[in-house]
């Protein structure tokens, strides 16, 4: 059962409009450099993805889906170290090469094709499902005031209970929450900075207000996370809870799932979004159910064979029971699935089947492409 092939298509699929930003914020939303452009400027949707198949020799197909923004030398790399290996030979925790931006979407291929080889799920190989649907929630970024009333009346028609928006310093996210306290009153806010609060005494200035309106379920990384001790103060000063975000594909930032447990240690937070691979997400998901703290699973505004892999971690994971990063065909113009995710709000379900339990659709595959390379 050797790994025989592997096709990558390389693809660009835009928000819908009005998705993102309210039309007249130019915010870009990609925290990493892109070649010589700094952070957070350019759009997210505006970078290539690439989708992987990955064929065995008997046959069976499995598929994987990068972050954006890959690296075509690492890929190719990754893509000689795996043609020819025996699938059953490979040890799924830890793949044959170095970790690295491209890692998880390479991982996602392997346990895909290892498990519909087995005729089992992908949440079987991580110990099984613990729940058959994992809580999901809404999604924007940076809005203005008089756009937030109408949008999560809206969400709240759909069944979504939680809404997390992207904010900076010139948001006025006191006022966003009153907005939403009046118009939905059941619906909670998640405030995501980004570590662009930047200063403590920034971040308590707005909680101190914010813990009068009493609908935010969490402030995740309001200011820088090097800051943890500054965290720790936060987290004594604030009836919101505080989370840090664990990305483990911002290698660049040097983030680390030891991040998790000195945060714990230091008495820094209250919960966490962890954003990572299949068997990474099980290690930090062990870390948070042994520190009784929730998570949820983060994502990079993703397509649909990324989301569908968080949602079957999401499944295997106690400590995944806050609202998670998975938002199907909410922000993109496709998620390149035959059939999407299905979304109940404020669930998801755990697709059925073996391996992921999601196909691509060809057709907007080649829609989508702008290029393609295949590997033998």
């Amino acid at each position: 059962m050797k790994i025989s092939s592997i096709t990558c298509y390389e693809v660009i699929v835009p928000g819908r409009p009005g998705t993102i930003n309210s039309a007249s914020l130019n915010k870009p939303l990609h925290k990493l450099p892109v070649g010589a452009q700094s952070a957070w400027s350019v759009q997210f949707d505006q970078l290539p993805k690439l989708i992987i198949r990955m064929e065995l020799s008997t046959g069976v197909v499995g598929w994987g889906e990068l972050y954006r923004n890959h690296d075509w030398r690492i890929v190719e790399d990754i893509i000689r170290v795996l043609l020819g290996k025996n699938l059953n030979a490979l040890i799924l925790q830890k793949l044959p090469f170095n970790f690295c931006r491209e890692y998880d979407g390479f991982e996602c291929a392997v346990w895909d094709a290892y498990a519909r080889a087995h005729n089992m799920r992908v949440s079987d190989l991580l110990g099984g499902a613990l729940r058959e649907k994992v809580k999901v929630g809404a999604w924007s970024g940076h809005r203005l005031v008089e756009e937030i009333g109408e949008m999560v009346r809206a969400f709240e028609a759909q069944g979504y209970d939680c809404i997390k928006f992207k904010c900076d310093l010139e948001d006025d996210v006191v006022k966003w929450c009153e907005v939403i306290a009046n118009a939905a009153p059941s619906m909670k806010v998640i405030l995501d900075p980004n570590e662009r609060w930047a200063h403590a005494f920034e971040a308590r200035k707005r909680i101190a207000d914010l813990n009068k309106i009493g609908n935010l379920l969490c402030v995740e990384e309001p200011i820088p996370r090097w800051q943890l001790n500054e965290y720790a103060s936060l987290r004594a000063f604030s009836q919101v809870p505080i989370v840090l975000h664990v990305s483990l594909p911002y290698v660049l930032h040097g983030q680390r799932i030891k991040d998790a447990i000195q945060s714990i240690q230091l008495g820094a937070v209250d919960g966490f979004n962890f954003n990572c691979g299949l068997a990474d997400f099980q290690r930090l998901d062990h870390i948070a159910s042994a520190s009784e703290m929730p998570c949820w699973h983060g994502s990079e505004i993703d397509l649909g064979i990324l989301e569908a892999m968080y949602v079957h971690s999401s499944a295997a994971a106690a400590s995944c029971t806050w609202p998670s990063d998975i938002f199907g065909r909410m922000i993109r113009e496709h998620d390149l699935l035959k059939t999407s995710l299905q979304f109940e709000p404020p669930y998801v379900r755990l697709p059925e089947g073996p391996g992921l339990g999601v196909e691509p659709d060809e057709y907007a595959l080649k829609h989508y492409q702008i290029s393609q390379k295949e590997f033998h």
